[in-house]
This record gives structure tokens, C-alpha cells and sequence, in this order.
């Protein structure tokens, strides 16, 4: 299904509706808070209209799993085709969106709490302009990563939240914000690097061959790496179970485990609570940390289902301790952020 407006798909729309509105903002004159105040309320708005509309014409009963023909409202062109670089052969990145019965709903949330997180802004007075473009370049980010299906296009809206994130804190928190930034920063910049190196070994690993010109060529399209067919014999993470697509896994794993946060990677979040805006706080605990368990379960899990078998058990024990670990602390806590922030790893549990 594909639903267009002026000739841009829905997704396209939804995704960088943010970034209009950023560039709206920064032409409008910083005296003019009220007017800046209002473009986002009106941008975020849009996207909450945009996420029913996804929702009203989204067929639960098609099926189809981890194929695009499960996928619905895709979005699908070459984004970067460079060929033949050096040893590397040709290189193709998909601008690939599309959504399922798994995503749909994240979308609809981060439309719902991006909407909230703006409203609860009004008061912010420091910096207007540049919290604004932030949190929209924040909301963009966001989004992205429920509706990529090409695994470059979703690290770089994976990356993409990190550094407004880290300003959010870092200049709109409370007195010890710029601990709390950085802790943030270095705990997800770690995570991504792990990430980094299983989609650069993905990559090397999985061919498809394309349409409109036969040729084989390694792909980041992550339905294609879902499909074990697509595994080039002795490649790197060819098999299952093997060495190399333990490591692989363990990377992904704790890289979204960070996200989560897992315990024993759980010590940025706390922090980051108690020092961010209240609105960032709303984001961190509405739509953040869910982005971790998406990533394990829209790409760790399908993409290595042996070893996601093989561990069900130790990930039930991390899962049963983030359980207990973050119900206790938030039980023993006095500041209201703090135990939010216990309740939610929790939760995530």
C-alpha cells in the first residue's frame, strides 16, 4: 500500500515534517518566541494527524513477515550508488521506509509524545530558538528509526537523536547537566560503535542481486538480511551459530541493550532523568528506551534467530533482574525523575 501527498509518501512526510519545521523556526525572528512556540505545536500536531491517518489505513490482516510484502505505505529509491570503489565494488544504500504491525504502533507513540514533550516546553525561556530546532531535529530522529528498513539509513537516524539529545541536557537540564550529557553521550556513543561494526560485517555478508541490472551486489536492506538465503557462502557470518555471528550478535545486543537500558548498562539513564528538561524527560521514558527493545526485536532477533534462541533463557534472567533491580531502587528513591527513571527500567524489563 503507498498513500502519497503532493507526490511524497506518507512516511516521507511524517519522518521530516520536523525538519520543515526546524527551518521555519530559524527564520523567524528570536524576538517572535510566541510564533516559534506555535510552529512547533502546529509541526507536531501534523504528525499526530499523519500517524492516525497511518493508522486508519493500515490492513492488520495482510500478511507477511519480515518480507515487504508484510510491509505497508513503503517507500523505496536508491539513495547512494557509487560504482566500483576500490575493493569494496559497487555501493548501494536504499532510501528504504515501510511499516508493520510492529512499528505502526512506535510511530503513533512518538507522534502522541513529541506532541506532549512541546507542549510541556512553553515555559522554556533560555535559548528558545535553538531548543526548538533541537527537539524537532530529536523528533525526526525519532521517527526515523521505526520506519528504516535499510540498516545505514537507520543508524543514521540512530545517530541522528544523540547529539540533540546531548544538548538537551547539556544546556536546557538541571545543575549537574553536563555530567549527565556526557555520561549519556559516552554510554550510546559505545553502544553505536558496537552496532557500527555488526552492520559493517552484515554488509560484507549479505548479497542480493539487483532488478534492473542483474548484477550481485552486498546490500544494508535488513529484510534481506532477515532471509538466511541471502548469506554469501563462506562469508564472515554465513551459518548459524558460528563464532562470528555470536560476536555479531553480542555487538547488535549490546548496543540496543544500552538504549533499554539492560542492567548492567542502566547508570546513564538516572541521570539523565533527573537532569533533563521535564519535556526530554517525557521523551527519554515515552519513546527512548523503547527504541532499544525495537532494535532487538525488529533486527537482533530476526536477523540471528538461532542465537536469539540459543540465549532466550540468559535474556529472560536480565530481563527478570531489570524487573526486581529497578522496582527496588525506585522504591528507596526521593526525587520524583529519579524514581521515574527506576520505574522505567523496570518496565522495560
Amino acid at each position: 500500500m503507498t498513500f502519497q501527498l503532493f507526490g511524497i509518501g506518507i512516511l516521507s512526510w511524517i519522518t521530516f515534517l520536523p525538519v520543515l519545521g526546524m527551518i521555519i523556526v530559524l527564520l523567524i525572528p528570536k524576538e517572535a518566541r510566541g510564533a516559534m512556540k506555535w510552529t512547533a505545536v502546529g509541526i507536531t500536531f501534523l504528525q499526530v494527524v499523519l500517524a492516525v491517518v497511518i493508522y486508519a489505513n493500515f490492513n492488520y490482516n495482510l500478511g507477511g513477515i519480515n518480507s515487504q510484502e508484510g510491509m505497508q505505505f513503503v517507500e523505496k529509491a536508491k539513495w547512494i550508488d557509487v560504482q566500483g570503489v576500490s575493493w569494496f565494488g559497487r555501493v548501494l544504500i536504499e532510501y528504504f521506509l515501510g511499516v508493520d504491525g510492529i512499528s505502526v504502533p512506535m510511530v503513533i507513540l512518538t507522534a502522541l509524545i513529541s506532541f506532549i514533550a512541546v507542549i510541556a516546553s512553553w515555559k522554556i525561556d533560555k535559548a528558545l530558538k535553538g531548543y526548538i530546532v533541537m527537539l524537532l531535529l530529536l523528533d525526526t530522529g525519532m521517527m526515523g528509526v521505526f520506519v528504516a528498513l535499510d540498516f545505514f539509513l537507520f543508524y543514521v537516524f540512530w545517530e541522528l537523536m544523540l547529539l540533540p539529545m546531548y544538548f538537551l541536557i547539556g544546556v536546557w537540564g538541571g545543575p549537574r547537566r553536563e555530567y549527565a550529557a556526557i555520561k549519556f553521550f559516552l554510554y550510546t556513543l559505545a553502544g553505536s560503535v558496537l552496532m557500527l561494526l555488526a552492520m559493517i560485517a552484515l554488509y560484507f555478508s549479505v548479497t542480493i542481486i539487483d532488478p534492473a541490472t542483474g548484477e550481485k551486489l552486498h546490500t544494508f536492506n535488513l529484510l534481506a538480511m532477515m532471509n538466511p538465503a541471502n548469506f554469501e557462502p563462506n562469508s564472515l557470518l554465513a551459518g548459524f551459530g558460528t563464532q562470528m555471528r555470536t560476536l555479531a550478535y553480542a555487538a547488535l545486543f549490546i548496543g540496543f541493550a544500552i538504549k533499554v537500558p539492560i542492567f548492567p548498562f542502566h547508570t546513564w539513564l538516572p541521570d539523565a532523568h533527573v537532569e533533563a528538561p521535564t519535556a526530554i524527560s517525557v521523551i527519554l521514558a515515552g519513546v527512548l528506551l523503547k527504541m532499544g527493545a525495537y532494535g532487538l526485536i525488529r533486527i537482533s532477533f530476526p536477523i540471528f534467530p538461532e542465537l536469539a534462541q540459543k540465549y532466550a533463557f540468559a535474556l529472560a534472567v536480565l530481563a527478570f533482574i531489570n524487573i526486581v533491580y529497578g522496582a527496588l531502587c525506585a522504591m528507596a528513591q526521593t526525587d520524583f525523575k529519579k524514581l521515574i527513571a527506576y520505574s522505567s527500567v523496570s518496565h522495560m524489563g
